[in-house]
């Protein structure tokens, strides 16, 4: 009966112990003291100057003279990130989406922010075992991904996220029309051109680099078409379409911050998710 109760009681201090640590590292947008506001601006600093130390040791000089100071640095940001990306996975499972003891690490793992924070530790482990340096250059590209880890600590990248998130399908669309047009006008001058600059216009993917151009108004000039019907075409072909799903994502970011209404006419809180009346002067009764 003793050994049932301690077998008891050790379970419950375990399980204790996980659900404070995955508390501490879970991100919370609403809290502004505590240990986990203090871990998770102490690991985004960390991440910033990691980013930083990657650009500063790209200058041949820099990273000739500091090159002990950039390589201890390293071992240990990797020593921190693995810390806390084991303990992620070990306290996971206090997580609503991951409660199963086995399953829910799985499914961690494969989920973005769990890719994400793998792919930040993976490059340094792998270069250990690579001869290749054309290899190992690649793995070192991957660090850069440890800025993306950032988006989880900072507000501004949740809002980006759900904006995104909400006007997917209006995206989709609009660059779906994009893309379309972008093959339909290539295709189009490259039967124009062709003729006269078979250089230039030597296939229809070689033209897609004019249409590219052309629609993001990047005109490097260095393929350009010059028959009147293929100048007709480049005036007409969209030179400010891009502006559609700036337009898109710019309602989006209107509708996130100032709330959205539901059916019965309130406004959702897009911080707490609270549902609200507006008053009479326009300000939410929150």
């Amino acid at each position: 009966m003793d050994s049932k109760l301690t077998r008891s009681s050790e379970l419950g201090n375990k399980r204790s112990l996980r659900k404070k640590v995955w508390s501490t590292l879970d991100v919370r947008y609403s809290e502004r003291k505590g240990m986990s506001f203090v871990f998770n601006i102490s690991l985004s600093i960390l991440i910033f100057l990691n980013t930083i130390a990657i650009i500063l040791n790209t200058i041949p000089d820099l990273s000739q003279n500091y090159h002990t100071i950039f390589r201890d640095f390293e071992y240990f940001s990797v020593a921190v990130f693995l810390i806390e990306y084991m303990l992620r996975l070990w306290s996971c499972v206090e997580s609503r989406g991951f409660n199963h003891p086995f399953y829910g690490r799985i499914r961690f793992m494969f989920s973005f922010w769990g890719l994400v924070d793998l792919l930040a530790i993976a490059p340094f482990f792998l270069s250990a075992f690579a001869t290749d340096f054309a290899f190992i250059r690649m793995l070192r590209l991957l660090r850069i991904l440890r800025l993306f880890r950032m988006s989880r600590y900072f507000h501004a990248f949740r809002i980006i996220k759900n904006v995104l998130s909400s006007k997917r399908e209006e995206l989709i669309l609009a660059f779906s029309f994009i893309f379309f047009l972008i093959i339909f006008s290539s295709s189009l001058m490259y039967y124009i051109e062709h003729p006269v600059q078979p250089k230039n216009f030597s296939s229809i993917p070689a033209a897609l680099w004019w249409g590219v151009n052309t629609m993001t108004t990047v005109g490097y000039g260095d393929i350009y078409p010059i028959t009147l019907a293929g100048k007709i075409l480049g005036a007409f072909v969209g030179i400010s379409l891009f502006a559609l799903p700036a337009g898109i994502i710019a309602s989006g970011f209107n509708e996130h911050i100032r709330g959205y209404k539901n059916e019965q006419g309130k406004i959702k809180c897009p911080y707490c998710r609270a549902e609200y009346f507006l008053a009479e002067k326009g300000r939410p009764l929150h």
